[in-house]
């Protein structure tokens, strides 16, 4: 874009130039004495319009006002980055880059991460540092690098985190004696995640190099004031003091029921730093919520916001999303969840909201969607630090709404976006009070372009006037630098690489790689790379997780999926090691895995017990497909959706297998139309004949009832073509 071109966005100082009026290329007069709003008609010269209402903002650098805590964006609440880690570089690097380096993308400067906790919390799942109370490794996942990769990126950059999901022998100790699968979720209010906590913040210290900024309770599970005063004094005597402790980080109507227990409790105000909650772009909060918390001195943060739209609908909402929550609850940190969309397109919430959709790691292909520039309106023209200018905020007469940051030495950004608008209106800022009155750079997004530099906005006499155009977006900004980062070396898209095999052993060292083989995305549970049962040299993949989680959302069993959701006819097979009790098996034509609260999959799988027991089974969901569960947001999918047929599982053929105990068994799932074959070491066992399913990945699972997981090996995966088994 040449931004010297003539034709381009002109813009007058005040009501008081009286130079002559430029036209933009939209052809409606900006700015000027007449506050007027003109349309070049096509046949002669500018017919005149409607004047266009007046808004003013009153500017002054003197008002004072709350501190900003910054704007960005989740990563985790599922396992959001699973297929990002491994892009080739450098599209891996700019990826990262589009998210979080200053003036560049989106130029966030908040993030806050899952604590990963072995359970399902959306899409899938993430390893924990401490699978079991007495194990620790600081290298598994991913997480670990995103935080890195971005603090390197933005040093500045404010660092969040809780938990999701967590291991089940947090709170075990404390369950009374009843059994795994019996326990509430509730458990873990408990010393033991207390201490799961430092631990996790000790590891990104010592190992990583990193200091957290804050710390949740746990994301949209209750609450527990004994809790939050057993993490604060926690954080106070290991060290973390500096961290503060946000909560508690609910959703729907009774989300900030607690505060008032804070306003009678001089140790839970003293244990609890910020007042946080989610979705106040649905529920804002009450004017009593915001004068109590400011009467306690407190901020408060949205730590999960969702703006699930498309195209440009998508950045002009997350600037409407940042700005409500201000102006209407006092709101002085936002993330939206979520940031780089690193998942298969099969799994929910795969395009819908993240910035960059980055589900092919085996092409090195990416897209940036609109909603980046949405971002990038806020976190290219201000930093965590600065003011929200009293006086500089509110809602346009007409539709839309604008924010003020400011700087504290002269330098400021208003950030406005007219979504609502029906029509054109004026802007007018009055400027005073040492804030600077240098030329205003102006960048403006519409559904034709985004982040576009417009030619500069002067100021005279203190006043500088725009006309605003409906369903825009604007940033004015006295700061210089940004830019439209953009990379013009994306690879095209590839499907899926078939015939695929991995024998899981080149990993050379698994810990540069979280212990995560190439493309599988772990649904629930953790499926690593680990030594191999039989002595042999190398690595093989298992299911390590050894009692169920204390999961955010209803569980199944663990598995992992891989592959590409179009294919049909195929065959899936596995080596499998199964220790007394285990079972495993090989998953095909997966083509659901849950609507982001509970992951139970739609498709067929392959199962084998320790003991030779085979099953072949058709798995159709959750039980009920029509139950309400989740959220208010997943009840109304629930409630929207079509439902024909009964869900849970539907066992279409089992058989004994003579099987070796200590011993690797091939097991293979042949898909051919409508016929399904199951074979043990090569020999078919299991068959039968059902269409509920035509397409669908590929996976690996381990059981799992109430009280044990199943935690067998896994090596020589191949998915291929369907071949006759007498070859």
């Amino acid at each position: 874009m040449n931004h010297g071109d003539p034709a381009s966005l002109q813009l007058h100082s005040s009501a008081h130039d009286l130079s002559p009026p430029l036209y933009s290329r939209r052809g409606y007069l900006l700015g000027g004495g007449a506050l007027a709003a003109y349309i070049i008609g096509p046949f002669s010269g500018a017919v005149a319009a409607t004047a266009a209402p007046l808004n003013v903002a009153k500017l002054n650098g003197s008002a004072g006002g709350k501190r900003f805590d910054g704007i960005g964006v989740v990563n985790g609440g599922g396992a959001t980055s699973v297929l990002l880690k491994d892009y080739p570089e450098p599209q891996r690097s700019q990826i990262m880059d589009l998210l979080y380096r200053p003036k560049f993308g989106a130029s966030v400067s908040a993030l806050l991460v899952e604590i990963p906790g072995d359970g399902n919390s959306t899409q899938g799942s993430m390893p924990s540092h401490m699978h079991t109370r007495d194990d620790l490794d600081y290298n598994r996942g991913y997480t670990w690098w995103v935080l890195k990769e971005a603090k390197k990126r933005n040093p500045k950059l404010s660092l969040d985190a809780t938990a999701w999901s967590a291991p089940g022998w947090i709170g075990a100790g404390e369950s009374n004696g009843r059994p795994t699968g019996q326990r509430n979720n509730s458990e873990f209010w408990s010393q033991d995640a207390v201490d799961y906590y430092i631990k996790w913040l000790e590891g990104l210290r010592s190992v990583h190099g990193l200091e957290l900024d804050a710390i949740g309770c746990r994301n949209e599970k209750g609450s527990s004031i004994s809790f939050a005063k057993a993490l604060k004094a926690a954080l106070n005597s290991r060290h973390f003091d500096k961290v503060k402790l946000h909560a508690f980080d609910n959703w729907g109507p009774d989300k900030l029921n607690f505060v008032p227990a804070m306003l009678k409790d001089k140790e839970l105000r003293d244990a609890i730093d910020v007042v946080s909650a989610h979705t106040f772009s649905e529920i804002p909060a009450s004017a009593a919520i915001v004068e109590a918390a400011r009467r306690m001195g407190k901020p408060i943060w949205n730590t999960e916001d969702h703006v699930y739209k498309k195209g440009f609908d998508c950045a002009i909402s997350i600037v409407n999303c940042f700005n409500r929550n201000f102006i209407e609850s006092g709101v002085t940190k936002i993330v939206n969840w979520y940031d780089i969309g690193g998942v298969y397109p099969l799994e929910p919430y795969s395009e819908d909201p993240p910035a960059v959709l980055a589900w092919e790691p085996w092409s090195g292909h990416y897209k940036v969607r609109e909603a980046i520039w949405g971002y990038a309106h806020y976190g290219q023209f201000s930093e965590v630090g600065w003011t929200y200018l009293d006086g500089g905020s509110g809602k346009l007469d007409k539709g839309g709404t604008y924010v003020t940051l400011a700087s504290g030495d002269g330098d400021f950004s208003v950030v406005l976006e007219t979504r609502e608008a029906k029509a054109r209106q004026i802007f007018r800022l009055e400027i005073a009070g040492g804030l600077s009155t240098a030329p205003l750079s102006v960048w403006r997004s519409d559904a034709t372009e985004q982040f576009v530099r417009q030619s500069d906005l002067n100021v005279k006499d203190g006043r500088a006037t725009l006309t605003l155009e409906p369903g825009t977006i604007y940033t004015l900004s006295t700061t210089r630098g940004q830019r439209r980062g953009e990379f013009d070396d994306i690879p095209s898209s590839k499907p899926f690489p078939f015939p695929y095999s991995d024998d899981f052993s080149s990993y050379t060292n698994p810990a540069e790689s979280g212990y995560l083989p190439r493309f599988t995305a772990d649904i629930l549970g953790a499926f690593e790379l680990s030594k191999r049962p039989d002595g042999k040299p190398g690595t093989c993949l298992r299911q390590v997780v050894p009692t169920p989680t204390l999961s955010w959302a209803p569980e199944w069993q663990p598995y992992t999926i891989i592959g590409d959701s179009n294919w049909s006819d195929y065959e899936v097979s596995a080596d499998v090691w199964l220790q007394p009790g285990d079972t495993a098996g090989v998953m095909g034509r997966i083509n659901h895995v849950g609507t982001g609260y509970g992951s139970i999959p739609k498709g067929y799988y392959l199962e084998l017990h320790h003991t030779g027991e085979c099953r072949l089974i058709a798995i159709r969901g959750k039980k009920d497909p029509k139950e309400l569960v989740g959220d208010a947001e997943q009840r109304k999918l629930i409630a929207a959706g079509k439902f024909e047929g009964e869900g849970g599982e539907l066992i279409l053929d089992k058989a004994k297998a003579p099987i070796r105990s200590n011993s690797w068994v091939r097991l293979t799932l042949r898909m051919e139309g409508k016929n399904l074959t199951g074979l043990v070491d090569g020999k078919s066992v299991l068959s039968a004949t059902n269409r509920l399913y035509s397409t669908g990945m590929a996976g690996l699972l381990a059981g799992q009832d109430d009280n044990r997981t199943s935690t067998p090996y896994f090596a020589g995966l191949r998915l291929e073509t369907t071949r006759d088994p007498a070859r």
